[in-house]
């Protein structure tokens, strides 16, 4: 039997079972498009958290302090990373004086939560603490209006830079530049006068760069956070480094590490001291995880339609044994009843394959951007997910159909023309 007969008998006998076969097909439809779907989210997933962690800016180096000690933080407990007052911007006036080759910038930040009211509305935000060299630092613009001055931080000055998503939200009719909003929260009741809005820096995770405000780091450690030691000093949570362009990020580092220990005269680093690229690694390695996990539970979708296949091809063989001993009678091989059997199954599962790569791309793209359960989905479809979707359905259809088809070879001509 050539392959074209058994392709043009196999699809006379699942014609012949057409809704057996469908239900069969549909199986591994799901199965494939399970895995294409669930992969696509995954790598999107990874993609959004990529986009945001490089959306901070560009060669950065990140500062923070270590977290506070047990019997310090709340509760008595350790404190989370960055909790604790080790830092100052006293620090980071070291670090840009020091002279450490590959530093291009540094600006020192604090940051807290605080709810902010508006004439119209009132919103809980992320406050930051900043200084003049936080734009040029972070990589951030403004749309309208000015950031904060040297004079500001001189002044401590009643000043705020709203982002687009707070301006927008705080003062939706437009006009905020020249506005004024209030800080109020427990004895906190401060007014401020909005001088600049920043413009939209986007990147996935909800946008929470574009809905942070930002005020003279100065104000905020006098008149909100009370963050100062008692030389004075005003303590930070973060200093941002911008490393120039090609310089290396870890012998940068390394010096940062030893002039901070000088400074603070300790044996162990009371600070922590990470790169864009670590963050993103340790990030790859989460949701490299989460794909593989996804595609796993996925891929048992595939193994079921393999069931299913398998399940019904013994059936078909129960059902067809007269028809095996008459070919067998009028000469054929027992290859040839492998082949037919096998050719059926692949057809089964090829066909299944195809249409669950167009439902998966299908749905895929459907859900990219949209909104589900209040978390904005972004898919990325991988090329070499369909091709592995569709290769593992094309050998679950020879492997499936194997046994069947080794079972139904290896009736008795005799046996098999006596069956009713």
């Amino acid at each position: 039997m050539s392959p074209i007969d058994a392709l043009r008998v196999a699809f006379r006998a699942i014609a012949a079972n057409g809704l057996r076969s469908v239900l069969t097909t549909l199986g591994m439809v799901i199965g494939v498009g399970s895995v294409i779907v669930l992969i696509a989210v995954g790598q999107g997933a990874q993609k959004g958290v990529q986009d945001q962690i490089r959306s901070l800016g560009q060669d950065l180096i990140f500062v923070q302090p270590a977290p506070q000690a047990a019997g310090q933080g709340s509760g008595g407990a350790r404190g989370a990373a960055g909790s604790g007052f080790t830092l100052t911007q006293a620090d980071a006036d070291a670090l840009l004086s020091s002279g450490i080759s590959g530093i291009k910038g540094v600006a020192p930040q604090l940051s807290i939560d605080i709810q902010v009211v508006s004439p119209y509305t009132n919103q809980r935000v992320t406050v930051i603490g900043a200084t003049s060299d936080y734009p040029a630092v972070r990589g951030v613009t403004l749309a309208e209006g000015a950031f904060i001055t040297q004079t500001d931080l001189d002044k401590r000055a009643l000043n705020i830079v709203l982002g687009p998503e707070i301006a927008t939200a705080l003062f939706p009719d437009g006009g905020a530049v020249g506005q004024t909003v209030r800080f109020n929260q427990g004895p906190i009741n401060i007014t401020m006068k909005v001088v600049g809005i920043m413009a939209a820096k986007g990147g996935s995770g909800g946008g929470a760069i574009d809905a942070y405000v930002y005020i003279p780091l100065t104000t905020l450690s006098t008149r909100l956070s009370f963050n100062r030691n008692s030389s004075g000093q005003v303590f930070v949570n973060q200093i941002n480094v911008q490393k120039t362009s090609g310089a290396d990020a870890t012998k940068v580092s390394a010096a940062i590490t030893d002039v901070l220990v000088q400074r603070h005269a300790v044996a162990t680093p009371d600070f922590t001291v990470k790169t864009q690229d670590d963050l993103l690694g340790a990030q790859a390695d989460v949701t490299r995880t989460l794909s593989i996990l996804l595609g796993s539970i996925a891929g048992i979708s595939l193994v079921v339609g393999a069931i299913g296949v398998m399940n019904i091809m013994l059936v078909s063989v129960t059902e067809r044994t007269r028809e095996i001993g008459i070919r067998r009678a009028v000469g054929a091989r027992a290859r040839d009843i492998t082949l037919q059997f096998v050719t059926e199954a692949l057809a089964l599962c090829v066909g299944g394959g195809v249409l669950g790569v167009l439902v998966g791309v299908g749905v895929a793209l459907g859900i990219d951007g949209r909104t589900i359960a209040d978390k904005d989905m972004s898919t990325v479809i991988q090329p070499w997910s369909i091709f592995v979707a569709f290769a593992v359905a094309a050998g679950i259809g020879a492997l499936s159909g194997s046994y069947p088809a080794y079972r139904a070879s290896r009736l008795d001509p005799i046996t098999a023309l006596r069956n009713e």
